[in-house]
């Protein structure tokens, strides 16, 4: 399941996580750490909304 920032528009893909942060590919996205921001804009998780 991807989930998209709603604020830039950012598609967080688990298979792919966030080498940015150190989220290595396969980490849901409930898994990653509650300081998790953006890596377009900053916005926290609460600003990620499910996607099909």
């Amino acid at each position: 399941m991807k989930y998209k920032c709603k604020v830039c528009e950012y598609i967080y893909d688990p298979a792919v996580g966030d080498s940015t942060q150190g989220i290595n590919p396969g980490t849901d996205f409930e898994a990653l750490p509650d300081d998790w921001l953006c890596p377009e804009c900053g916005a926290p998780k609460e600003e990620f909304e499910l996607i099909n």
